[in-house]
């Protein structure tokens, strides 16, 4: 983090332990788990984790319903700002784009793999699937809760003259595979990093190339959170931080921004650095049918100082702007405000 190693203290069995509020899903505790670890060698500290229950665990409703971005968020900042935890993890593509007041974005470690990935029966690949299901008289049944997958997974379909049903569902890793196994669906889509941290990669059937199947922004990242006002742990928590990533996430949150878009808009966006110079930012927006889908880029050098962010968000909005022009707002219906 920061392309360092971590430097290591002697956990200090003496000290109150920091309280790290986090969902209460196996991936939501696989994760922060690895942040408390990260932060005892830090500061010496025991972390103790604190499950909170958010409003995206509970609701039964599909995410592009209710909201999507922030149902998972909003209860951990809410025990954040009323002092209930001393900071909090979460799956930086969940973040809303506008920034809290009170809260601070102290740490974006190194991303996991951003890609896609596909569970599929019998350890097809998306192509054999189709191929497969075809030849038997029927289209490939792929579930996702996510309209941005179901746009480039459809668009790929009618690309190839192939036919393929996206099925929306809800759910933990467990139920979403589950889903595949019982024989309901074919295969599911998830997120690599993900099934990486739950230690489940080796279920994966094949990772979805970013040319086929562009990530959210942010996927893969994670974000570490605290109150402004806790300057020490502030400071402490940066060590987690890794440059090139808060840069590159940020041009993509600006991008999603900038299209005042939600979880609700099939929206995709990945930025990737060119030997850490320049960075290259790659933008989609469609229907959900995938009759349309538009795709640009934008790229630029950057240094990686004080004013990355301000370089990688300008980026974001040029390539926004661009999309809008071209005819984004339409594709993506009412625009979430």
């Amino acid at each position: 983090m920061n392309g360092q190693p971590l430097t290591g203290q002697a956990p200090d069995t003496t000290a109150a332990p920091l309280r790290l509020g986090t969902r209460r899903s196996a991936l939501a505790m696989a994760q922060s788990g690895m942040v408390a670890r990260d932060v005892t060698r830090l500061t010496g500290r025991p972390v103790e984790l604190v499950e909170i229950t958010t409003y995206g665990d509970t609701s039964r409703e599909a995410l592009a319903q209710i909201g999507g971005t922030g149902v998972f968020v909003s209860a951990l900042r809410d025990a954040l700002l009323e002092g209930r935890i001393d900071f909090a993890v979460h799956s930086l593509k969940d973040l809303p784009t506008a920034a809290p007041e009170g809260l601070l974005l102290a740490a974006v470690p190194e991303r996991e793999d951003s890609r896609d990935a596909l569970v599929a029966r019998e350890g097809l690949t998306l192509g054999e699937l189709v191929e497969k299901l075809a030849g038997a008289g029927r289209p490939a049944r792929i579930g996702t809760g996510s309209p941005r997958r179901m746009a480039q997974l459809n668009a790929w379909a009618r690309e190839r003259g192939d036919r393929l049903e996206t099925v929306a569902i809800r759910g933990n890793v467990d139920t979403r595979i589950g889903f595949v196994a019982s024989g309901e669906l074919d295969a599911v889509v998830l997120a690599t990093a993900g099934l990486n941290r739950l230690g489940r990669s080796a279920e994966i059937t094949e990772h979805l190339d970013p040319e086929l199947m562009l990530p959210a922004p942010g996927q893969g990242a994670l974000a570490i959170e605290c109150t402004a006002a806790d300057t020490g742990l502030a400071a402490a928590l940066a060590a987690l931080d890794h440059a090139p990533t808060r840069v590159a996430v940020a041009a993509e949150r600006a991008l999603l921004a900038a299209l005042e878009a939600g979880c609700s808009a099939p929206v995709a966006a990945l930025a990737g650095w060119d030997h850490r110079s320049e960075l290259r930012l790659e933008g989609v927006v469609g229907t959900v049918d995938g009759a349309d889908l538009l795709k640009m880029s934008a790229h630029g050098p950057i240094v990686l100082d004080e004013t990355a962010e301000q370089q990688a968000v300008a980026l974001g909005r040029a390539l926004a702007a661009r999309l809008l022009d071209a005819g984004a707002a339409a594709l993506m219906g009412e625009r979430a405000r």
